[in-house]
């Protein structure tokens, strides 16, 4: 089993950045794919990027691609999203989930997943 806590959410004014962490336990991390999603107040969960293995194969949702970057460090167990130019409409609370199978954009095929971290983008 793996589990993940999130970190680094916070409030930032539009154009600003964070970096988002994902931290997981267990020793077999470096086998499992994993993704970013969001769900804002009385929207449904959406994907937001996702990376392999290896990290060689990265994914992103058209409204992050050229913000959003995602990147593993598998000798920290831990995965993170560089988040920049923040818009207004990034505002969500994010999830990191991970998978054993294949990269997917569909949270149903995500095994595990984090508590979540607020992030809030002021205008």
């Amino acid at each position: 089993q793996v589990q993940l806590v999130e970190s680094g959410g916070g409030l930032v004014q539009a154009g600003g950045s964070l970096r988002l962490s994902c931290a997981a336990s267990g020793r077999t991390f470096s086998s499992y794919m994993v993704g970013w999603f969001r769900q804002a107040p009385g929207k449904e969960r959406e994907f937001v990027s996702d990376i392999s293995r290896s990290g060689s194969g990265i994914d992103y949702a058209d409204s992050v691609k050229g913000r959003f970057t995602i990147s593993r460090d598998n000798a920290k167990n831990t995965v993170y999203l560089q988040m920049s130019s923040l818009k207004p409409e990034d505002t969500a609370i994010y999830y990191c989930a991970a998978n054993s199978g294949y990269r997917t954009a569909r949270a149903s095929d995500y095994d595990y997943w984090g508590q979540g971290t607020q992030v809030t983008v002021s205008s």
